[in-house]
C-alpha cells in the first residue's frame, strides 16, 4: 500500500517525469517500472553473488561478466554523472533487457554491438519468451539525462529506506492507476498480498501442479504460489521440477500488454524464467483451453461485461450471461482438469444474485462439483481503490458432484483498518481461517453463530444456491431489561429539576 511518506516519495518522482514531459500516466508507470526492474536485478544479481561466496559454488549469473556487461548493474552506474547515466541505461542496459532471455542479459561487442542470446530449442519453431514478446516493443521515453537521474536517485531512496521489502510494484501500478481515475471502472483491482498468500495456503499448490491466471494483471497470483512452493518444497524439489518451475508450471493470461510486460518482469525476478504468459481474452472464442491445469487463482474483473458475439460457447452452455464475473467461474471449471482445485474471488453479487445466470453457475458447483467453502471478506479490503464486498470461493472439478457439506467463514478483520488508510492493525482473522480450513473435521460442532460453521448441501438447495452467509448465519440477540416506567419518569424530573435550577444560576450571573 502506497501511503504517507512514500506516497509524497512516489508522487514526487512523478512531478519530476512530468516536468521532464511525459504527460501519459500510464507511459510513467511503464518507466517507472522498467527503472525498478532494471535495479531488483541488480539487487537479485548481488543476492546471487552473496550465496556464491558462502557456499562456494558457480551460480548463473543474470549480468554478463565483461565489463560493459558489469557496467550495466544500477549499484555500478548510479553515482555517475547524469550523462554516462543516460548512455549507460538508453544505449546498454535498456537494450538489453529488451533481448533478456531465459533469466540473462545479452553482452555487447568491443565496438558496441548487442550480442544476442542464442535461442533454446522450442516446439512448434517458437523461439521466444514470452519476455522477449512483450518488451519487443517497449520503449525507453526518459526525455533528459537530469529527468532521469532525478528518477533514479528517488527510487533510490524509496528502495533504502522505505520499500526495501514490499510488494511494491504491484502497489506502485494501482496507485497510478488511481491518479488516472480509472481504477476498478472494469473491475480491475489489484489483490492485496496478504489476501492472495491465504488463497495460496488454502490451496497449497505443490510443484507437480500447473497453475493459472486468466486475469493475470501484474502476476500477484502466480508469484505468491511460487513463493509458497519455493517455501515448502525448495529442499526437496527435483531438477525436472525445477526445470518446470521455471516454464511450465505458471501460466497467465491478460488482454493489457503493458500487463503482460510487467507481469514477465514480476515472474523473471522470482526466478520464473520462462512462463506462459499470453496476450488472450481468457472467456472469449480466443481460448480454447480445457482440462489443463492442476490449480487456478483469480481476481478475475468484477463489473465488466463482454460482447455476447465473442464469448465462448463453451461458457455460455453453463451460464449465459454476459457478466464477466460468471463467466471466469465457467471458465475456471473449463480450463481445469478434474480433480484441480480453484481459490477466486467474486462480487457478493454472485452469492445472492437472483437472475437465471447467478443462479446457474451456483448450482453448478454445488450438484456437480464439490464447492468447499465460501469465505465473506469485509467490504474494505480493496480499499482505497474499491468499497465493494467480496467472498473466496474454494472449489474442486469433479464433473461427477461431491457437495455435502459447505464451509463459511465470516471474515471481519485482515490485519489492516477497514478505511481508506488501511493501517495494519492487531486483529486479523486470516490465521484463524487457515487453520480452520485444514482441519474441517473439527468444525462440525460449531453453532451457526460462531464466526464459522458448514451448512448442508440440502439446505443449499431448499435456498435457491443462495451462497451468501447472512442466509445461513444466525444472530445471538441479547435480551435487554430497562427499569420500571416509573423510576425512568422519577429520573427525567430529577434531570428537569437540576437543569432549571442550573439555568436559574446562570440568569444571576449576568
Amino acid at each position: 500500500m502506497v501511503t504517507g511518506a512514500i506516497k509524497n516519495k512516489v508522487d514526487k518522482i512523478w512531478t519530476d517525469i512530468w516536468a521532464g514531459g511525459i504527460t501519459n500516466p500510464l507511459t510513467v508507470i511503464e518507466q517507472l517500472t522498467y527503472l525498478m526492474f532494471i535495479r531488483s536485478l541488480d539487487e537479485k544479481e548481488l543476492e546471487t553473488e552473496e550465496f556464491e561466496n558462502m557456499m562456494g559454488e558457480s551460480m548463473e549469473k543474470i549480468f554478463p561478466q565483461s565489463a560493459v556487461g558489469q557496467s550495466m548493474r544500477w549499484s555500478k552506474f548510479k553515482d555517475r554523472d547524469s550523462r554516462e547515466i543516460y548512455e549507460i541505461i538508453s544505449q546498454r542496459v535498456f537494450p538489453a533487457i529488451k533481448k533478456m532471455k531465459y533469466g540473462r542479459l545479452p553482452d555487447f561487442s568491443e565496438n558496441g554491438e548487442l550480442i544476442e542470446i542464442e535461442d533454446g530449442v522450442e516446439a512448434e519453431g517458437e523461439n521466444k519468451t514470452a519476455f522477449a514478446r512483450y518488451m519487443e516493443d517497449a520503449m525507453f521515453l526518459i526525455p533528459t539525462p537530469q529527468v532521469l537521474q532525478k528518477i533514479i536517485t528517488g527510487l533510490d531512496d524509496l528502495y533504502e529506506h522505505d520499500i526495501a521489502d514490499l510488494d511494491m510494484q504491484g502497489d506502485l501500478y494501482e496507485y497510478m492507476l488511481g491518479k488516472l481515475a480509472t481504477a476498478g471502472q472494469n473491475g480491475q483491482f489489484r489483490t492485496p498480498k496478504h489476501i492472495r498468500e491465504m488463497m495460496v495456503e488454502l490451496i497449497q499448490p505443490t510443484p507437480d501442479d500447473l497453475i493459472c491466471d486468466p486475469a493475470c494483471g501484474t502476476a500477484g497470483f502466480l508469484v505468491s504460489a511460487s513463493e509458497y512452493i519455493r517455501k515448502k518444497y525448495e529442499d526437496t524439489m527435483t531438477s525436472e521440477q525445477w526445470e518446470a518451475f521455471s516454464n511450465e508450471t505458471f501460466s497467465g493470461f491478460d488482454t493489457d500488454r503493458t500487463m503482460l510486460r510487467i507481469s514477465a518482469m514480476n515472474l523473471m525476478l522470482h526466478s520464473i524464467s520462462n512462463p506462459d504468459i499470453d496476450y488472450k481474452d481468457s472467456v472469449s472464442k480466443q481460448n480454447q483451453i480445457s482440462e489443463k491445469y492442476t490449480v487456478c487463482l483469480a481476481n478475475p474483473p468484477f463489473k465488466g461485461t463482454v460482447d455476447a458475439e465473442s464469448i465462448n460457447d463453451d461458457l455460455k452452455a453453463i451460464t449465459n450471461t454476459k457478466k464477466t464475473e460468471l463467466l471466469f467461474l465457467a471458465l475456471f471449471l473449463r480450463m481445469m482438469k478434474t480433480g484441480g482445485r480453484c481459490a477466486c474471488i467474486v462480487p457478493d453479487g454472485v452469492l445472492f444474485g437472483s437472475s437465471k445466470a447467478h443462479k446457474s453457475i451456483r448450482k453448478e458447483l454445488v450438484e456437480n462439483h464439490q464447492l468447499r467453502a465460501v469465505i465473506s471478506m469485509p467490504s474494505g479490503v480493496f480499499k482505497p481503490y474499491a468499497g465493494v464486498s467480496t467472498a473466496v470461493l474454494i472449489f474442486t472439478k469433479t464433473g461427477a458432484g461431491g457437495t455435502e457439506n459447505v464451509w463459511f467463514y465470516d471474515m471481519k478483520a485482515d490485519g489492516f483498518s477497514l478505511d481508506d488508510k488501511r493501517s495494519e492493525i492487531k486483529e486479523n482473522d486470516i490465521p484463524d481461517i487457515i487453520e480452520r480450513f485444514h482441519n474441517l473435521d473439527q468444525e462440525q460442532t460449531r453453532e451457526r453463530t460462531e464466526q464459522s460453521f458448514f451448512v448442508p448441501k440440502q439446505e443449499i438447495v431448499d435456498n435457491d444456491y443462495d451462497l451468501s452467509i447472512n442466509k445461513y448465519k444466525k444472530v445471538e440477540y441479547v435480551p435487554v431489561e430497562y427499569p420500571p416506567t416509573e423510576e425512568i419518569i422519577a429520573e427525567l424530573h430529577r434531570l428537569e429539576k437540576e437543569i432549571t435550577e442550573g439555568l436559574a444560576e446562570l440568569e444571576k450571573m449576568l
